[in-house]
C-alpha cells in the first residue's frame, strides 16, 4: 500500500512545512500547507469525529492503509508523550508506530503539555508520515459522507503529474490483506497472576485490549492471525479472544473456518471489531462494506435487552445488519444512527462479540463491562 514514490524524511528529521496537495478519486485537488514528513502516500480516505486521543488513534492498526481526516478543527494541542510500557504493553499508544498513511486537519497546533516530548508534526516526521493542513475539512467530510470513502493521494512537498496521480489512485483497499502485515509473526506471552491462558488471536490488536485482558488475571498468549486450531488448543486456553484489525474481513476465509473449528471446543470466545465480523461470518452472516464507516470515540450504541445507551469507541468500515444475522446469534447492541449490529450474543454457545472497542483507548469507559462479562464466562 505504501507508494514506491515515498520520499519520507529520515528518523529525527525536522518537519516539512511547504505546499501539500490532496488528490481525490473524483478529480478534486485540494492545496494546503504540509507538516510532518515530506513524501507521497496513497490510501483510502476516511474521517474521524474524535475530538482528542490522536496518539492512540494514529497508532491503531485498524487504520492501516488509510488517509485519516480529523473533523475536529484543531489537532495537536497537547503534543505527543513518551511511550510508557507496563508488563510489555503500551499504556498510552495502541502500537509501536503510526499506522495511518497520512493525516488531514483543518489547523495544526504545535502545542506541548507537561508529559509530551514531541509536537505532532515532529512525531510524524520521525515516523515518515506526511500531513496536510489549511483545507476545508467540513467540505471534505460532506464529500465523503455523500460519495463514500474513496482512494486518495497525499503529496507533501511534491506536485504530481496527472499520470502519476491516476496510477496512485488505482488502488483497491478492499482487495489488500492488511491483517498479515498487522499481526505478530510469533507468539508473545504476557504473564498474569493466575494459572491458565487467554489466547489472543492477533489481527492487529490494540494495546488497550491487551491491557484489559491482562487485568482479568490469566496469562495472555498473543498468537498470529493464522494460528491453527491445534496450535491454539495446545495452550489449553481458558478463553479465546479474536481482536480488532484492518481491512476487508471477506478476505479471511481460512480464519473464519478456524473460528468455526475452535467454537466446537466450547471454550468461551470474545470477538472485538474484526473479531465480531469473523464470528458472524463463521455462522453464516454476511459482512458488507459501509459507505463511510464508523470512526470515532463518541458513537452511541443501545443494549437491546435494557434499552440503555452507551458512548463507545469505533473504527470499522464493514458491518453486519439485522436482516442478515448469524445462526444462533441474538442482537446484543445496535447502533441508533444506522442500525448496524454492534454486539451479538450466541445463545447456544459461550460466544459474545462487539463491533465497538470496549477498552476505549481513547474514549469513554462506558463499555468496560464487556470484559467483566467475558471474565465471568471463563
Amino acid at each position: 500500500m505504501r507508494s514506491p514514490l515515498s520520499k519520507a524524511l529520515t528518523h529525527g528529521a525536522s518537519s516539512f512545512s511547504g505546499a501539500a496537495y490532496l488528490y481525490l478519486e473524483d478529480g478534486t485537488v485540494l492545496k494546503g500547507k504540509g507538516f510532518g514528513a515530506k513524501g507521497i502516500r496513497n490510501g483510502e480516505l476516511i474521517f474521524t469525529t474524535s475530538m482528542n486521543g490522536y496518539p492512540e488513534s494514529l497508532t491503531d492498526p485498524s487504520y492501516m492503509g488509510q488517509l485519516l481526516e480529523f473533523t475536529h478543527p484543531l489537532v495537536g494541542n497537547y503534543g505527543v508523550p513518551e511511550k510508557i510500557y507496563k508488563n510489555g504493553i503500551l499504556s498510552n499508544f495502541e502500537s509501536e508506530h503510526i499506522m495511518v498513511e497520512g493525516i488531514i486537519v483543518a489547523e495544526l497546533t504545535e502545542g506541548k503539555s507537561w508529559n509530551s516530548i514531541f509536537t505532532l508534526s515532529e512525531w510524524l516526521s520521525r515516523e515518515g508520515i506526511p500531513g496536510i493542513q489549511g483545507i476545508d475539512t467540513r467540505m471534505l467530510t460532506k464529500k465523503i459522507r455523500d460519495s463514500g470513502a474513496m482512494p486518495a493521494v497525499l503529496s507533501n512537498g511534491i506536485r504530481l503529474t496527472n499520470s502519476t496521480v491516476k496510477r496512485l489512485l488505482e488502488i483497491d483497499y478492499s482487495s489488500i490483506n492488511f491483517v498479515e502485515r498487522a499481526s505478530v509473526k510469533n507468539p508473545i506471552i504476557y504473564k498474569g497472576k493466575l494459572p491458565g491462558n487467554i489466547i489472543l488471536i492477533d489481527f492487529g490488536v490494540k494495546h488497550g485490549i491487551l491491557e484489559e485482558l491482562l487485568k482479568i488475571g490469566y496469562n495472555v498468549v498473543r498468537l498470529p492471525y493464522n494460528a491453527s486450531p491445534d496450535e491454539v488448543m495446545s495452550y489449553n486456553p481458558v478463553g479465546i479472544v479474536y481482536s480488532n484489525g484492518p481491512g476487508n474481513p471477506n478476505l479471511l476465509s481460512n480464519e473464519v473456518n478456524n473460528f468455526l473449528s475452535l467454537s466446537e471446543y466450547k471454550v468461551p470466545i470474545l470477538g472485538i471489531c474484526l473479531g465480531h465480523q469473523i464470528a458472524a461470518m463463521a455462522f453464516g452472516a454476511k459482512v458488507v462494506k459501509m459507505k463511510f464507516g464508523h470512526h470515532a470515540i463518541n458513537k452511541a450504541v443501545v443494549e437491546t435487552a435494557t434499552n440503555k445507551g452507551f458512548i463507545t469507541t469505533h473504527n470499522h468500515g464493514y458491518a453486519i445488519y439485522p436482516n442478515n444475522m448469524p445462526e444462533g446469534g441474538k442482537i446484543w447492541f445496535i447502533s441508533p444512527d444506522d442500525n448496524v449490529v454492534e454486539g451479538i450474543e450466541y445463545t447456544n454457545r459461550k460466544i459474545i462479540t462487539v463491533q465497538f472497542h470496549p477498552e476505549a483507548r481513547p474514549g469513554t469507559n462506558d463499555a468496560n463491562f464487556v470484559f467483566e462479562k467475558f471474565r465471568r464466562m471463563l
